[in-house]
């Protein structure tokens, strides 16, 4: 007897479910985290989609995307189905995102009070493990 899935493949979703169909017709706005993590790393395992490998990712950092900003590759290894290549591509988009909130003020503005010098180096700062100066 062949063995009965236990859960089905991104592919045999409604396409409207369907993540990068779902960004095409309705926009990125549309997808949830989980789903746009689940554009990066492509493919889930034999067990669970891809979909489900993020919402398991997101889960361990309680939802939160600075928290997972804030995870290394090998954070992300640990999670079965995350090999270097899909740890290396999570990583690398929440840099990019990291990077151009930090370029959304082109303006120098002075820093006259301890709020100033806070939001000058949040972009630089907020996703370090330890404090740097």
């Amino acid at each position: 007897m062949p063995e009965e899935k236990k859960y089905l493949n991104i592919g045999d979703w409604s396409s409207q479910d369907q993540p990068r169909e779902k960004l095409l017709a309705h926009g990125r706005k549309s997808l949830s985290d989980a789903e746009l993590i689940a554009i990066l790393i492509g493919s889930g395992t034999r067990n669970e989609s891809a979909v489900d490998l993020s919402k398991k990712i997101l889960a361990s950092v309680d939802n939160e995307l600075v928290k997972l900003a804030r995870l290394e590759v090998g954070d992300l290894t640990k999670f079965n189905g995350i090999g270097n290549a899909k740890a290396i591509s999570i990583v690398a988009a929440l840099e990019l995102g990291r990077r151009r909130k930090g370029t959304d003020k082109q303006v120098r503005s002075k820093i006259t009070s301890s709020k100033d010098a806070y939001l000058a180096l949040l972009p630089k700062m907020q996703d370090l493990n330890i404090e740097e100066f």
